[in-house]
């Protein structure tokens, strides 16, 4: 599907790339672009031939939030939906089965920063710079905060609602916002070598981990045994259970069955 906002790239090694496409306005949300993404996610999520989907931003950024221009001339409850629809690509990859990776350089600001941390995995330039900047402005972050605040705790996520200062990589990665953190010249390479790592793996067995694991955050420590532990009996009982096992067993590469 063609997409004005976005660009869209499968591999043969089972990674799909989207690409927010925004550069002169440094990959900040609309409404076309935050509908195409919300879009697009789920559309790769029942795709066979994505595995993984890698997002990065164009140009020299990955994405400086919410485009301003949007913000005028709205009632209260026409506020409310145009908001819904900024975070919904944010909500979108907790509900998806696929795993998400933020490739992330430059500026991540504000939405932008809120699908870094709702991304499952991230990997950055050193040269990345994160915050939650809207209160500079007027304006507050508390949708992007929900994604930070379960990675950083209170009193962290506080300090940067409230303060709208950015972060550097190595802070971010202290944090726990970030993965792995990479020189600006090998993010491309390294981005795509880790997500098609993670390509190889089973499509079955990754699926089943990453709903069990979201699943199972909010609830109650005994009972989210009980609910990983039926996630597990369930894998265990898949063709590509069994395929795994054998091959490492008998020495040799799976062939995933995908069931």
């Amino acid at each position: 599907m063609e997409y004005a906002h976005l660009i869209l790239d499968i591999g043969e090694d089972f990674v799909a790339t989207l690409t927010l496409n925004r550069p002169d306005k440094l990959n900040t949300f609309n409404t076309p672009l935050a509908e195409e993404l919300t879009e697009a996610l789920l559309q790769l999520d029942e795709n066979p031939g994505a595995r993984v989907i890698l997002i990065k931003g164009a140009g020299k950024a990955f994405c400086a939030g919410i485009d301003i221009n949007e913000v005028f001339g709205k009632s209260t409850l026409e506020y409310r939906e145009w908001i819904e629809r900024m975070e919904s690509p944010l909500v979108t990859v907790s509900r998806m089965k696929k795993p998400v990776i933020a490739q992330v350089h430059g500026v991540a600001a504000a939405n932008g920063m809120g699908l870094v941390a709702a991304a499952d995995l991230a990997i950055a330039a050193e040269n990345t710079r994160m915050g939650l900047t809207a209160i500079n402005v007027g304006l507050n972050c508390v949708g992007p905060v929900v994604p930070v605040s379960r990675i950083l705790g209170r009193k962290r996520s506080l300090e940067l609602l409230l303060y709208g200062e950015l972060i550097n990589a190595s802070q971010a990665l202290e944090m726990g916002l970030l993965n792995k953190v990479v020189a600006k010249d090998e993010l491309e390479k390294e981005a795509r070598q880790w997500a098609a790592e993670l390509a190889r793996k089973s499509p079955v067995a990754v699926q089943i981990a990453k709903k069990a694991f979201y699943a199972a955050e909010d609830l109650n420590y005994s009972r989210a045994f009980e609910y990983m532990n039926e996630a597990f009996a369930r894998l265990c009982s898949t063709e590509d259970a069994k395929e795994g096992v054998s091959a490492f067993l008998e020495k040799r590469r799976p062939l995933w069955k995908e069931k």
